[in-house]
């Protein structure tokens, strides 16, 4: 292994010749970011204790896409091996528009100097590999326990107040009571479900495939690999509604539905012929927004809770693992010395963060709104474009993460 992982992350030149305190960490929410940073952190040698709400620890949602920069986290924490296991590596992204199926998405992983995938896992999946993780770092992991606000170095919670802690690090999502951060929310969201992947289906396994109609309409099939404790391969499915558009959808009815998604795609059919019940599928919306200043006094925010995005660039997962390594990190850098340490994580953030915040405000009315025009501008000009190089190089940068450098001046995962 290289030598820069010794001592679980941190570079060589930076520990030697001193010790840095331990500090006590406090993590709410045991979600991607939560995990995570708590494993990373810990494995340095620093007190971790991570809260969550759930009675047991577990996952909410359907499928997702760690990119390449987010596997190297993974890497770097012991749990790749494990997501790699129960995910599936993707090739490319493809879609197409409905009514002529013209191609009006074509993005690849693989380049003419590298051989790069996307890992298309279930979050159930994903939690596993790094739920193991934590578990082998000695984080200690409090359950049943929603935190409700915070008093300085102190969390509170219905029943009690814990602390004082060093550092308080905010991985609670969107949802979240510590975070300052108001978003906009976006006019569509998605409904997800997970389905068994069918024996007759032409859809490839190493892709991801879309399918448009203008950008009011817009589903998906995910090959996510397979789940815990569970055989079989499994594909995550979606469709784009409305922001408000569930009671609508539900009023409708399952078999108008289908007849709707099948007309438009007949791939679909073998998928979405596995949901009888509206309750298979989960309705997921999304909102906009960034903290300009992603830390306070002894308290750092990570993933959703520092910033929050549509889909459409498959980077939810990634920032926040992005944000666990970059505060870790820091950490080290700043040898414990926690204001200095969240100086350096804002700053190396900072970039990455803002420019895959503006691409995606620049994308995702393309393939979710009500426009008729900005579907035309998507499929008659700048699709054409997309496959003139350099835009292809540029755009498998954009998707596998590092369009620009991920963590700035600090020491990359990789």
């Amino acid at each position: 292994m290289d030598s820069r992982w010794a001592m679980g992350f941190l570079r060589p030149e930076l520990v030697k010749g001193f010790e840095m305190r331990p500090l006590d960490i406090a993590v709410a929410g045991a979600g991607v970011g939560g995990l995570a940073v708590g494993a990373l952190l810990r494995r340095a040698g620093h007190d971790v204790t991570v809260f969550d709400k759930f009675a047991e620890p577990a996952p909410v949602g359907s499928g997702l896409v760690v990119q390449p920069v987010g596997l190297s986290v993974l890497k770097a924490l012991g749990a790749d091996q494990r997501a790699l296991e129960l995910g599936n590596a993707i090739t490319a992204m493809r879609g197409r528009e409905a009514d002529q199926g013209r191609r009006v998405l074509e993005v690849s992983y693989v380049t003419p100097k590298s051989s790069r995938f996307g890992l298309a896992i279930h979050r159930a999946a994903l939690f596993d590999a790094l739920y193991a993780a934590a578990q082998a770092a000695g984080v200690a992991l409090v359950s049943a326990s929603q935190v409700t606000g915070r008093d300085g170095a102190h969390l509170l919670f219905a029943d009690r107040r814990d602390g004082p802690f060093d550092l308080i690090i905010d991985a609670s999502g969107a949802g979240s009571v510590l975070s300052p951060l108001k978003s906009k929310p976006l006019g569509y969201g998605a409904l997800w479900a997970t389905v068994d992947w069918p024996a007759d289906t032409p859809l490839p396994r190493d892709e991801l495939r879309q399918m448009y109609r203008r950008a009011n309409r817009m589903m998906g099939v995910l090959p996510i690999g397979s789940l815990p404790d569970a055989t079989g391969f499994k594909a995550a499915i979606f469709w784009s509604l409305p922001a408000n558009g569930v009671t609508a959808w539900r009023k409708t009815g399952l078999q108008a539905w289908k007849d709707e998604a099948v007309s438009l795609w007949p791939a679909f059919a073998p998928f979405v012929d596995q949901i009888t019940d509206p309750d298979q599928m989960t309705a997921a919306s999304y909102t906009h927004g960034t903290l300009v200043r992603p830390y306070g006094d002894g308290i750092a925010y990570i993933g959703d809770a520092a910033h929050r995005a549509s889909p459409q660039l498959g980077q939810g997962a990634n920032m926040a693992l992005l944000d666990a390594w970059a505060l870790s990190q820091a950490i080290a850098e700043a040898r414990g010395d926690v204001p200095l340490a969240l100086l350096h994580y804002a700053r190396a953030r900072r970039w990455h963060v803002w420019s895959y915040q503006t691409m995606s405000r620049m994308f995702t009315p393309q393939y979710q709104s009500d426009s008729r025009v900005l579907p035309l501008l998507r499929d008659r000009l700048l699709f054409p474009l997309s496959q003139v190089q350099p835009v292809p190089y540029i755009l498998t940068r954009l998707v596998c993460g590092d369009m620009l450098p991920p963590t700035g001046s600090l020491l990359d995962p990789d």
